[in-house]
């Protein structure tokens, strides 16, 4: 048995808690989902296709059992936003915790793009993250809940990428979005943390950032000193320990789940771990003689 197909938490550890995943009714934010679900948790899974939200929601709910409030959203418009919020209320008395999830992305030469690419990407990842945010956090201080915030960003985030600059560009605004949060709404007991995921292959995602005759020339498994990508599991493990209460001391953290490659790629001479090891003991005698 695989030990990380299972959750890491108690049983109940989200029971009683109402949860809304943007982008939840594929990918990472589907993962997600049913890892609180299965915690005990409510979910409210939005996103623009009401009819993708639907069959994941009969799906979620038919395999683990509790309640999945799907709603069609669109994240751009702030009176969207709202229209969930009344909805979620209304089915399930509050809303406790956001995770910003969210997002679009394809690899393109900067060059090549045009202002409303541009605009595309980062009204959906900034844009979005920020309305659900300043929306929720003001009925959250209004009501005195201690709201939960999970911003899902990426680990160049931090560092910046040719070929994705929309998405560079956003992620990292959503980052510094958590730690501002974190430090200015902590006074009301309300956190804002973010997981920076390296390489989690999803089908939709996946085929737009590496599609045909491209991934086939890169050995992205190289670049991760684990040898392997992430499972979906994994970053659901540690996106429902941040939601959980055995979390309440972290705020304001980006926590970066890739198997050590931004460590990797920002080593200069990391590349060595390519030299056979046969090869050490004669690279060690041009040194000493040297």
């Amino acid at each position: 048995m695989n030990i990380r197909q299972n959750s890491m938490l108690t049983k109940n550890a989200l029971q009683n808690k109402t949860i809304l995943i943007t982008g939840g009714g594929t990918g990472l934010g589907r993962a997600m989902g049913e890892s609180f679900l299965q915690l005990g948790a409510n979910l409210i899974i939005v996103s623009r296709k009401l009819d993708i939200l639907q069959n994941s929601a009969n799906e979620m709910m038919e395999n683990f059992g509790g309640k999945v409030l799907p709603l069609a959203c669109d994240v751009r418009k702030y009176a969207d936003i709202k229209s969930v919020m009344d909805e979620g209320i209304k089915e399930f008395g509050q809303i406790d915790a956001l995770v910003n999830n969210a997002a679009g992305n394809f690899i393109s030469p900067t060059e090549r793009l045009s202002h409303k690419a541009f605009d595309v990407i980062v009204d959906i990842v900034l844009k979005g993250s920020y309305n659900f945010s300043l929306a929720l956090g003001k009925y959250w201080i209004k009501n005195n809940i201690k709201g939960n915030i999970l911003n899902i960003v990426t680990t160049y985030a931090s560092t910046g990428s040719g070929f994705v600059v929309p998405s560079a560009i956003s992620k990292a605004g959503v980052q510094t979005l958590t730690k501002s949060l974190a430090s200015e709404w902590g006074k009301y007991g309300i956190r804002s943390n973010a997981i920076a995921p390296g390489m989690f292959p999803t089908k939709g995602a996946w085929t737009r950032l590496f599609p045909k005759g491209v991934g086939e020339n890169i050995k992205l498994e190289d670049r991760i000193p684990l040898g392997r990508f992430g499972e979906s599991n994994e970053l659901a493990n540690l996106a429902a320990y941040l939601m959980s209460d055995f979390s309440e001391f972290i705020n304001g953290e980006v926590i970066t789940i890739d198997g050590g490659e931004s460590g990797f790629t920002a080593g200069q001479f990391n590349e060595m771990s390519k030299i056979p090891m046969e090869m050490w003991d004669a690279i060690e005698k041009q040194i000493r003689n040297k």
